[in-house]
């Protein structure tokens, strides 16, 4: 599509001194057409040109042509209908009663994501015998491919959900910065999942240059055949020491890894009954709904809700409560204790997605679970290494995370006991029937989970950039979602309106925020969502705000106080709703004194990160994080656990490199 629009570009005056999100506008905002129906402006535009006029002639001439031939009624009634074989059983009926639950069934829960609520539910029975058999198509007649496809997507640029994809080129010596489709036009990227930049790390990129040089560019096949190798096996030991589990087991993405590891799980416990949040991202969702199981959705976070459901469920039957611990839409953080309580009381396993929290939380960015015993990881090192039995992180089952997020690279992951990983590695074909990720991938992701297991201070700034933006908006009131995560969400309310806003941040100031509209978050919902980083300096931070001002003024869009005089919507305007949502991150963990100011704090930091960096060469030799551990093949896994061993005194990996902004990225930042 993207060379196609430049090719067009060349060609035609008009399409190359039209700015893309402008042609994306043209396309989606429609008028009646004098035909019936309707057309979109740039349809209008297409018809006064010499050349477009011709061919949009030519194709209105073709669809009529196929309209008559496909949906004549006398075409139709003169085809004799087909009759189905005599003596079976026909598969529509006009009668009959309405099937029941049998015995031992349990109903399923409606409440369902919206990604697949439209394809989860079967069409009743009754509607179908109501419609009776479908009238036979002209044997003459063939599927219209092309129809099916445009009306497809008609139905997306109606409902505005269609998505466009901006050309973004992150540029790892310029982060946060990037170019767009012209290497000369630079923008700010405030919406990236690479949350601390690990994707530009001097160490994770030598690391991956190093094994792409020895041990070429892919893995050369399967686990099974000749995919297997030591990056592999090093990748997984540090995973599962990071989790203070006994294995892990990495997939291509941690999409596939809920996918996979849920659907085998479901389909494989006998009568096995999924517990699902109502917020749970479509990995998990498309994995309960490949495991055939029977699923109980709760309500988001409704800790009464879920011990309702399972307090219905026998005792003897297996169940798994799926949920994650920073939901990315509107940056909420499960009960994960409170959840595990749960889970020992009715005898359910946990399954927690922490794609959002790895890296991000805790002393060694093992996620929320790790965080929320801080103090006791915090302690850890090998010379004596602290029991962590009976911590949160010990108490959860199974725990899923991405190498594409905080880690900067691509992949995912599940950490577990060694039988359950052994049971997915054998039985999941998410797993098996896929080429192993590149050596210099899984080179690269085991040095960053290395690197930020011992240099907590990115997170930290991360945080406290996190804090000063969502300070400087609030002052503004501008409608932030109140969370206690590092997630910046900025209600919008509507999904036009949302687009418009992040095409205004691009193109008139340099900006680059996402929309997110149905189905990421239910209609009514629309939002820009913001993540800073620890490359997003005050400069950067101050141009934002004000140009998020601008666009909320030129667009008259709700502000937090409108939210509040109708009652609030999704936490914004809701009394209470701040205090309920203190962050995760204590002011002591961040190093926060409470007499200084913010911005002085971060100062601090940066300067402490720039000392680290100076002194790297002296610290190059120390002992690595991992160095202690004895590396276990995964095939199969060692029954026995790991001890935890962080090195929180050592840094092995170098100290953080925080050029974070280069004097020539701040070129046309300020407007």
């Amino acid at each position: 599509m993207e060379a196609m629009l430049q090719q067009s570009r060349a060609m035609c005056p008009f399409l190359k001194r039209t700015a893309p999100t402008t042609l994306r506008t043209l396309s989606t905002a429609t008028r009646p057409s004098t035909g019936g129906g309707t057309m979109s402006n740039l349809q209008v535009l297409a018809r006064r040109c010499p050349v477009m006029s011709k061919a949009l002639a030519v194709q209105s001439a073709r669809m009529s042509s196929t309209k008559r031939f496909t949906s004549s009624a006398a075409g139709i009634a003169a085809v004799k209908p087909l009759r189905p074989p005599t003596g079976k059983r026909a598969l529509h009926t006009t009668g009959g009663h309405p099937a029941s639950l049998a015995p031992g069934t349990y109903e399923k829960n409606e409440q369902v994501h919206p990604n697949i609520a439209n394809t989860l539910r079967p069409t009743p029975a009754t509607e179908a015998a109501v419609r009776g058999p479908r009238p036979a198509a002209p044997i003459t007649s063939r599927f219209d491919y092309d129809a099916f496809y445009n009306g497809e997507l008609e139905k997306k640029h109606k409902d505005k959900s269609y998505r466009y994809f901006n050309n973004i080129n992150r540029l790892a010596k310029e982060f946060p910065r990037a170019h767009t489709a012209s290497a000369e036009e630079r923008v700010t990227v405030w919406c990236s999942n690479d949350y601390l930049g690990m994707g530009r790390n001097p160490q994770v990129l030598e690391s991956m240059h190093r094994t792409l040089d020895t041990y070429g560019a892919g893995a050369g096949g399967t686990r099974n055949i000749s995919g297997h190798n030591k990056h592999a096996v090093a990748l997984e030991d540090t995973l599962a020491t990071l989790h203070g589990k006994e294995a892990a087991l990495v997939f291509s993405s941690c999409f596939v890894a809920n996918d996979a590891t849920l659907a085998t799980l479901g389909s494989k416990m006998p009568d096995c009954v999924i517990l699902s949040d109502s917020l749970n991202h479509a990995s998990m969702i498309q994995g309960i709904r490949h495991s055939g199981a029977k699923k109980m959705v709760f309500k988001h976070n409704d800790l009464q809700d879920l011990e309702a459901k399972l307090a219905s469920l026998p005792l003897h039957v297996p169940k798994i409560i799926a949920f994650e611990s920073v939901y990315s839409m509107c940056g909420s953080i499960a009960p994960i204790e409170a959840i595990c309580d749960l889970a020992d009381k009715y005898g359910a396993i946990t399954f927690l997605d922490e794609v959002h929290a790895v890296g991000m939380y805790g002393p060694h960015g093992a996620g929320v679970a790790e965080h929320l015993d801080y103090d006791a990881y915090a302690s850890q090192d090998t010379a004596n290494p602290k029991s962590t039995k009976g911590t949160v992180m010990d108490r959860i089952d199974i725990i899923t995370g991405t190498l594409g997020k905080a880690y900067g690279c691509v992949g995912g992951y599940i950490a577990a006991s060694a039988n359950m990983v052994d049971t997915i590695r054998s039985l999941a074909p998410g797993f098996i029937f896929t080429t192993s990720l590149p050596p210099a991938t899984m080179a690269g992701a085991d040095t960053a989970i290395q690197y930020q297991a011992q240099h907590p201070r990115d997170r930290v700034l991360q945080q406290l950039h996190t804090r000063a933006v969502k300070s400087a908006l609030k002052e503004l009131d501008i409608p932030v979602i109140p969370n206690p995560s590092h997630i910046v969400p900025l209600l919008v309310g509507d999904a036009e309106l949302a687009k418009r806003a992040s095409d205004k941040l691009l193109e008139e100031h340099g900006i680059y925020v996402q929309a997110i509209n149905y189905p990421t978050v239910p209609r009514g919902e629309e939002r820009l969502r913001i993540t800073p980083t620890p490359g997003h300096v005050k400069p950067l931070r101050d141009h934002l705000v004000q140009a998020v001002q601008a666009v909320w003024n030129d667009l008259g869009i709700k502000r937090a106080s409108d939210w509040q005089a109708i009652g609030g919507f999704v936490g914004v305007g809701v009394e209470g709703a701040e205090a309920a949502n203190e962050p995760i991150w204590e002011n002591t963990q961040l190093g926060l004194d409470a007499s200084e100011p913010l911005e002085s704090s971060i100062a601090r930091e940066l300067s402490a990160e720039t000392a680290e960096k100076a002194a790297f060469p002296a610290m190059k030799t120390a002992t690595p994080w991992a160095a202690t551990r004895t590396l276990r093949s995964p095939l199969p896994p060692s029954a026995l656990p790991l001890k935890l061993c962080f090195l929180s005194t050592l840094f092995g990996f170098g100290a953080i490199d925080l050029l974070w902004l280069p004097v020539h990225s701040f070129d046309n930042i300020i407007t």
